[in-house]
């Protein structure tokens, strides 16, 4: 039984009242907007390689010379340069002479063991906390145009590490310089 004041529709051997009707108008309306907005999320993309204009496809990233004492400092910082090319600009390694983007610097400094703080009583200077600072110069050449995307002299991070952990610090002053390297070259664009 329908109530007063509704009215009835057959639709086939289907029977919907006005206020049914009203959300079956709707629903191919939502349908449409839910279409719309899959197939333009999937059409959006990004255009070039990170940020980089789309030529510049290939890096080769030459060993810092490393004036410091610590030589693993020399690989942790080649390899993270090389993933963070990778990953972030979509440069994929080629030698020198075929590369697009050339990187080259120099470890300047490096130095642990630098208190993170010290403590309220000026007789106890103990603490647990370490800080350690490194310092590099950069360049980084696009040699298809012959443009300095970068260059950077004294580029310095830090890391703290508890006592005893120095490897933990390193590892957060070289991402914090990849981190800068990548930010300053995509800046470039």
């Amino acid at each position: 039984m329908m109530q007063s004041g509704a009215v009835r529709k057959r639709c086939g051997n289907h029977v919907a009242t006005a206020g049914n009707a009203v959300v079956m108008a709707r629903l191919p309306v939502h349908i449409a907007l839910i279409v719309l907005f899959t197939i333009g999320g999937a059409c959006y993309s990004f255009s070039g390689a990170g940020g980089l204009p789309s030529n510049l496809r290939t890096v080769a990233i030459q060993p810092f010379d490393n004036q410091t004492a610590s030589p693993e400092l020399q690989r942790e910082i080649f390899e993270q340069i090389k993933s963070a090319m990778e990953d972030r600009l979509n440069l994929r390694e080629a030698p020198e002479a075929r590369a697009d983007v050339v990187v080259r610097g120099v470890i300047t400094r490096y130095d642990v063991d630098l208190p993170a703080g010290a403590g309220a009583d000026p007789r106890q200077t103990s603490s647990t906390r370490r800080r350690l600072q490194l310092t590099i110069d950069v360049e980084i050449i696009d040699q298809t145009s012959g443009r300095m995307l970068l260059k950077k002299a004294g580029m310095s991070r830090d890391g703290q590490y508890a006592e005893g952990g120095e490897a933990t610090g390193r590892k957060q002053a070289i991402e914090g310089i990849v981190n800068d390297l990548i930010e300053g070259t995509q800046s470039q664009w």
